[in-house]
């Protein structure tokens, strides 16, 4: 059996792969490892989760598993409702929890679901601590009885906090801005709206009506187009994008061109160290950043870590070598002064900060760096570890990568969360990306 943890929590389809068993399961786990990790004297105390979720239907059914399992080992369970990833971070740390729990499977499709976990103050678990929770499903324990269950309640003021705590954060007013944001019909539906008007925005909200079943469809920071469309209909200076837990951004310029997390990266590391603080005037990217974006922080004297791809590996990095700002292509930036993880409400709020900070637009902005045609190909496969050992898909990236020489490269990677191989390929001309991303693709389809 392979590792239950992929790079982001447990994720699978709802109610087949990801059961209410398995949940039950995991919570009861994570529950033990986590209150021990915390405890003091060697005495395991009584344990505080918090438990939020995204809109997705089968979110119901797991989170009742999730907190039955985390009652019946002890843990008093405090309910967030609907909200972002994020939020729950922000909120296990703000109560002083043991450990938050979210149901989100991000941008996967609605089918979909996943548990993630954070430790005390909001962060997340490293792979250790994750192999020991996988551990400690099998292993017998004591339920408590009586008085020693724990018990659940509400939290209604939850995205009103957190909306505070956000909007705090902004070094200036968003007066004069009109922003788009589509919400995914995600779990910031309320949260992203409410926190760009408090913080001064004109907004208008799309893919902002949940019903359980309309997550990421067509809509969000997978689904683009129809951001950019309203962006223009709207005649808004920006639009932002977020996924359906909204830890990720992407953004719109006002002629509705496309922003990635790679330009939102740039932007904000500029604006930072204009400030002081970008720590080390350094910033984290992964192996997917555009080469674009590096030699545009060359060019500007800011130093780049690259990890592998995933937002842990990036806080990882981040902490290691305490620097304040990371992020991804995908629009999954940690600003690590405000945040423990992700968080693409943050991001928004300080790109449009940085937006009435310089009186530019956007567009002007974001032209700090020159993109690099990139191709991505998403390719599902029926075995990951079968195509990463085929000498022919091997051979077919060294063939690429000699094309290609010192003026691009070529990245083929297993997805971390879905049963799909990414195959990436950068060149001087869009057409080569293309081509040569195609030949790699035939040899892993046939792998």
């Amino acid at each position: 059996m392979g590792r239950l943890f992929g790079t982001d929590g447990v994720r699978g389809v709802a109610n087949a792969d990801l059961t209410p068993e398995l949940a039950l399961a995991l919570s009861v786990a994570a529950a033990h490892v986590l209150a021990e990790m915390d405890s003091r004297d060697g005495h395991v105390h009584r344990p505080l989760a918090v438990v939020g979720r995204d809109g997705r239907a089968s979110g119901e059914l797991l989170q009742g598993a999730v907190v039955a399992g985390l009652a019946s080992a002890g843990a008093d369970v405090v309910l967030a409702g609907v909200i972002p990833t994020p939020a729950v971070a922000y909120l296990t740390g703000a109560l002083g929890a043991d450990l938050g729990v979210v149901l989100s499977a991000s941008h996967n499709p609605m089918p979909d679901n996943g548990i993630k976990f954070f430790a005390r103050g909001g962060h997340k678990l490293p792979d250790e601590v994750e192999d020991a929770v996988e551990a400690r499903m099998a292993e017998a324990w004591t339920r408590p009885i009586g008085a020693d269950v724990g018990r659940v309640r509400d939290l209604p003021e939850a995205t009103g906090r957190y909306v505070d705590y956000l909007v705090a954060t902004v070094p200036r007013r968003l007066d004069g801005l009109r922003v788009v944001v589509d919400c995914a019909h995600g779990a910031a539906s309320a949260a992203a709206p409410a926190a760009y008007r408090a913080a001064g925005a004109e907004v208008v909200a799309i893919g902002a009506a949940p019903d359980g079943l309309n997550i990421n469809d067509g809509c969000g920071s997978t689904h683009p187009a129809g951001l950019m469309a309203a962006v223009r209909a709207h005649r808004a200076d920006v639009g932002l994008a977020h996924d359906g837990d909204a830890d990720r951004c992407l953004a719109v310029d006002a002629d509705g061109r496309l922003v990635d997390g790679d330009a939102i990266l740039a932007i904000l590391a500029l604006g930072m160290r204009e400030v002081g603080a970008l720590r080390r005037d350094t910033v984290v990217t992964t192996v997917m950043t555009n080469l674009g974006f590096k030699l545009a922080m060359r060019r500007e004297g800011v130093g780049v870590v690259e990890t592998p791809v995933g937002d842990r590996y990036v806080l990882e990095a981040m902490r290691a070598q305490g620097l304040s700002l990371g992020g991804e292509q995908s629009g999954h930036l940690i600003l690590l002064d405000h945040a423990s993880t992700g968080d693409g409400t943050l991001t928004g709020l300080h790109l449009m900060a940085r937006m009435a900070a310089t009186g530019r637009s956007l567009a002007d902005l974001a032209a700090v760096m020159d993109r690099l045609p990139q191709v991505l190909l998403n390719i599902p496969v029926q075995d990951k570890a079968r195509v990463g050992g085929s000498d022919r898909v091997a051979a077919a990236v060294a063939a690429g990568e000699a094309e290609l020489a010192a003026a691009g490269r070529v990245l083929v990677r297993p997805s971390g969360t879905e049963p799909l191989v990414r195959v990436m390929v950068e060149a001087p001309s869009g057409g080569q990306a293309q081509s040569v991303a195609e030949r790699i693709a035939v040899e892993v389809r046939s792998a």
